[in-house]
């Protein structure tokens, strides 16, 4: 009698995104419905990066109840407020368009200068007052959990460093700028990860500074994999819809300083991601065409097909924003202006730093309806059963695969 084959081990990847990352929220929401009620996280392996570290580390924590955490990371998101996430008062806001005044006026020769455009100590309030990281171990030892790790960027060591919680079995790794380090996780973790560039400050673990994951980040799905994944959601935070290019003869401003820094963002959180998803469609093709048990007598033997579900927005994001850019306190609003981020090239930048209710709420929305949309083959993904190496929306697919790069060279 044959041995039944054994269950993949699921990974959820969420990459950083800023406010964007309400959007992971309602996507995980759909979930939460397909599963049955009281259901443990089909998720044995957990990452992220960024805003969607946050959204990681509470599925971690709520493990054993994967509702709970889902019902938890709702309410948060769905009542966000500007200042739960970076001081937005006009004290706050003068002080440090003056400092950074200052700063440039004396060329940086004053004993201290600012680091960041904003103050993101609420933010570590909330994640205290917020999440139980002593349910991560809980949910290890349960039985619920196999690992979590969440990615931050050393400064100085200029590498990509995911610190991770796991059963025993899981070992540290290193590879050229990226390793993998256990370590309980903390509050520390969580603010380094989050810490944007220029946005907000970096944060000190042990002898060093670190800032937001993604920036080292060039292997996204790798730590998932080097977890112990081998089947992987991965929860976007971009369409990847083709944009209409401007008339040969359109006159065009020269871009903005908010405008610029928006596409910095955009190019950090999630070029690296598409470039990994290619990457990794490659070597399942790769791993499709070799005889079964090849692998096994080549230096090849880690290599092996990953199956990837993707999930990302079917409508553009910095449209969305601009609908809900009234929201910012008026002291941002003025700040965002001296940058030039609240013109229609400055929609990138505010859709990072759109936290609130109304933004977010729309974009959970948004996350529940695409999910469900992909109901009837994410629910076999999500069973283990066998699917295809590879499902994501069309365009997603055809932009992975190269297919319209082709069509035009042909034309």
């Amino acid at each position: 009698m044959e041995a039944e084959p054994t269950k993949p081990r699921i990974g959820l990847v969420l990459p950083g995104g800023g406010a964007r990352a309400a959007y992971q929220v309602g996507v995980l929401k759909a979930i939460g419905e397909i599963l049955p009620h009281g259901a443990p996280s089909p998720f044995r392996v957990i990452t992220g990066t960024s805003a969607g570290a946050i959204n990681a580390t509470v599925l971690a924590s709520h493990a054993t109840h994967f509702q709970l955490g889902v019902r938890r990371l709702n309410q948060v998101w769905g009542n966000f407020a500007t200042e739960q996430v970076f001081r937005s008062d006009w004290g706050t806001v003068l002080r440090t368009s003056l400092n950074w005044l200052s700063a440039f006026a004396f060329g940086g020769l004053r004993k201290t200068n600012p680091v960041s455009l904003l103050d993101n100590e609420p933010l570590r309030e909330l994640l205290e007052a917020s999440i139980r990281f002593d349910r991560i171990s809980e949910a290890i030892a349960a039985g619920a959990l196999d690992a979590v790790g969440i990615t931050a960027s050393g400064y100085s060591s200029a590498r990509a460093v995911t610190f991770f919680q796991g059963i025993q079995s899981m070992r540290p790794w290193l590879r050229p700028r990226r390793e993998g380090r256990r370590e309980a996780l903390t509050v520390q973790h969580l603010m380094a990860s989050t810490a944007m560039p220029f946005i907000f400050p970096p944060e000190r673990i042990h002898d060093q500074f670190y800032g937001d994951g993604a920036i080292r980040e060039a292997a996204p799905l790798s730590s998932a994999v080097h977890l112990g994944a081998d089947r992987l959601l991965v929860i976007g935070a971009r369409d990847e819809h083709t944009r209409s290019r401007p008339a040969p003869d359109e006159a065009l401003p020269p871009p903005t300083l908010g405008q610029v820094a928006g596409y910095m963002l955009d190019t950090i959180f999630l070029d690296g991601l598409y470039a990994d998803l290619e990457r990794l469609t490659r070597i399942n093709q790769v791993v499709g065409q070799v005889p079964a048990g090849t692998l096994r007598k080549t230096p090849w033997a880690p290599l092996k097909r990953i199956d990837t579900h993707i999930i990302v927005p079917s409508v553009d994001i910095r449209q969305v924003a601009e609908k809900h850019v009234q929201e910012f306190p008026r002291s941002v609003r003025v700040l965002l202006r001296g940058v030039g981020a609240l013109n229609t090239g400055g929609r990138q930048l505010m859709s990072y730093l759109l936290f609130q209710q109304g933004f977010c709420r729309e974009l959970i929305q948004l996350g529940y309806h695409d999910c469900m949309e992909r109901r009837r083959k994410l629910e076999p993904f999500l069973t283990g059963d066998p699917v295809h190496a590879l499902e994501a929306p069309q365009h997603l697919l055809s932009a992975l695969s190269g297919q319209k790069e082709r069509t035009q060279t042909e034309k």
